[in-house]
């Protein structure tokens, strides 16, 4: 095989161009049998192999720098750069990680976990080269899979002609994000790109400064009247050239040699410039290319017969996910006020339960989490409810919205927040640890996690018919707790907790779904005669002074969990509590995510390696205990 003899770029540059589409071929059938056994995200990065051949033959990297938006398109790169032998632990704890990691590998320019970063960042690179006379350093950011509906992205864009520099920027267009959600995108107007067209238009320009009819001062005006022209004889608008970048397109993605002979003819060219190519997700795997939502991030599956490989099983719980979607439904049939909004993530958080039975009320706005915010916002202003369900870890993009536009006018949105806590492989980049923290400062905020599924239920419907304001629920990737889930839904008193065991010697205090394993590590410390009270918080904001009054006066020493940072979220507002109400003699000991950034790895490995998992969790219970 071709494949096993690339360990890092350079071994490509030699290669025949039959050599190098046989390196194509050998690289899907690498990726399809590695993550037939070891699930990543498939589709996407089946869809860059010739992109990432080409580039790697073409440029000199890792000085020329390619900027992945977003990493889980990379994969064809991270095994022509010296991690093939490695590739077999991507996304295991202490493996290789999901996406590009400058920590991991000098080929990966910027960390890429997060969408729609990739233009900002490469233009402060490219802009970078130019003020250290690195004339001969390429910059390029390569944006694909709906990235391009961040609007970071179009900030970038309309920041590209600023400064001088020679960004190239390739909108990898896989018709599966980016037309759904853009719409126009589909119809860019294509232009030549070839040596030819290129010469004569820069021997124009030449004539033209010769004679003194143009200079650099003049050059972007008679840019956009030639851009404006060609906009009249087309009758087509073209949003770069129109910001003054360059548009090459569009291209196919999978024509290996073409590929290669258009980024030969743009490399060098000066200022920005765009390429437009259209690929296929899931490219030579018929069951992706067919699904490729599915087969987006599939799991384990039969790569001869294409059968995914399910590990649930018939009477176990349901994910939270499956929970808040089909309670979404349930209440929106109830009543009509209620909508949903998901910035891109419909399947994952199970809003696509909401959209088949409601397709006028539920809304899939694109990767834009705090266009996501303020558009519920504007539709809760109007009377209307919206349940806005972000990631955690994405809600973070949308903070100055959530302050401004919903908290600061107190707004009847109910902000879902999926994948609290730990999320397992895709790691640092997206795992939910900071949402306590991070929201609890805000005024006007009720800040809730449930316990179990019942709780969610429970949850989402106060938040409907028992509060008048914002309203937050975090909850875990993932598997529930509870079988039977459906239970008759209620209002709950806001902020108010509940004593789940009874206890002699500590009192512990959880939040959240983590509670339920600290229950279990409680259970195991009898066995080390220990008495331990356990309370459930349910609300971190606002808290339950009145239980916390109750367990300040009976108990001395108090233990406080949650699968967050311990800086700043429930532990650090228990200990505020209790400062300020003058107990100042009990010793409160706090666990929970310590003061960095957990890398990938299962959920039971990052639990074992956090100690929040029922061995860690009870190991420190022995220790207060001493």
């Amino acid at each position: 095989m071709l494949l096993n003899k690339i360990n890092s770029p350079e071994d490509l540059k030699d290669l025949t161009m039959s050599q190098l589409i046989t390196v194509c071929d050998e690289l899907r059938e690498f990726i399809i049998d590695h993550l037939s056994h070891n699930p990543g995200h498939f589709a996407s990065s089946l869809g860059t192999v010739e992109l990432t051949v080409a580039l790697h033959y073409l440029y000199n990297t890792p000085f020329d720098r390619l900027v992945w938006d977003v990493g889980h398109q990379a994969y064809s790169h991270k095994i022509l750069t010296g991690r093939r032998d490695k590739f077999h632990t991507n996304r295991k704890f202490g493996g290789l990680s999901g996406f590009t990691d400058p920590k991991e590998s000098e080929y990966d320019s910027f960390i890429a976990g997060h969408a729609s970063t990739s233009i900002s960042a490469a233009l402060g690179m490219a802009v970078a080269a130019n003020l250290q006379d690195q004339v001969k350093q390429h910059v390029v950011a390569i944006i694909g899979d709906g990235a391009m509906t961040g609007g970071l992205a179009f900030e970038g864009l309309n920041n590209a002609s600023s400064q001088p520099n020679n960004l190239l920027i390739i909108l990898n267009d896989n018709d599966m994000s980016i037309d759904a959600n853009v719409g126009g995108m589909k119809n860019l107007v294509k232009m030549t790109s070839s040596s030819t067209y290129n010469r004569m238009r820069y021997g124009i320009y030449k004539q033209f400064k010769r004679r003194n009819l143009i200079n650099d001062e003049k050059k972007n005006f008679i840019l956009r009247f030639n851009n404006s022209l060609k906009s009249i004889i087309t009758r087509q608008q073209n949003i770069f050239e129109g910001l003054n970048i360059r548009y090459f397109g569009v291209v196919d993605g999978h024509d290996l040699p073409s590929l290669v002979r258009v980024l030969s003819n743009i490399k060098d060219m000066t200022g920005p410039k765009l390429l437009h190519i259209r690929t296929t997700k899931g490219k030579g795997y018929k069951p992706a290319e067919d699904s490729a939502t599915i087969w987006h991030a599939p799991g384990l599956f039969n790569k001869e017969t294409g059968e995914r490989i399910s590990k649930s099983k018939n009477g176990q719980p349901p994910k939270y996910q499956d929970v808040f979607g089909h309670t979404l439904t349930e209440m929106a049939e109830a009543n009509e006020k209620i909508v949903g909004v998901t910035p891109a993530m419909p399947t994952g958080c199970s809003m696509v339960y909401m959209m088949e039975r409601f397709p006028n009320r539920a809304f899939d706005v694109g990767i834009a989490e705090a266009h996501a915010v303020t558009f519920s916002a504007g539709m809760a202003k109007e009377g209307l409810i919206p349940f806005c369900n972000i990631y955690s870890s994405f809600m973070q993009r949308a903070y100055d919205q959530v302050i401004h536009d919903v908290a600061l006018q107190s707004l009847k949105v109910v902000i879902c927040l999926d994948r609290s806590g730990l999320v397992g492989e895709d790691g640092a980049t997206h795992h939910g640890t900071f949402d306590m923290a991070y929201l609890r400062f805000i005024p006007n905020l009720v800040i809730s996690a449930p316990y179990n599924e019942h709780d969610l239920r429970n949850l989402m419907y106060t938040a409907v018919y028992g509060n008048s304001g914002p309203f937050v629920i975090r909850y875990p990737r993932g598997q529930g707790e509870l079988v039977e889930w459906r239970n008759k839904m209620e209002i709950l008193p806001i902020g108010k907790g509940r004593k789940l065991k009874d206890g002699k010697d500590i009192a512990l205090l959880s939040i959240g779904t983590i509670g339920n394993t600290a229950a279990s590590a409680i259970e195991k410390a009898k066995a080390h005669d220990m008495d331990i009270a356990h309370y459930d918080m349910l609300f971190l904001k606002p808290l339950d002074e009145e239980l916390l009054k109750e367990v300040a006066e009976n108990y001395s020493t108090i233990v406080t969990i949650e699968d967050g940072s311990i800086e700043g979220g429930m532990g650090s507002a228990v200990l505020e509590f209790f400062a300020d109400n003058g107990y100042n003699n009990l010793s409160v000991y706090r666990l929970g995510i310590e003061d960095e950034f957990v890398t990938h790895g299962s959920i039971n490995d990052l639990l074992h390696y956090c100690k929040l998992d029922e061995e860690g969790i009870l190991e420190s219970l022995l220790k207060i205990k001493k």
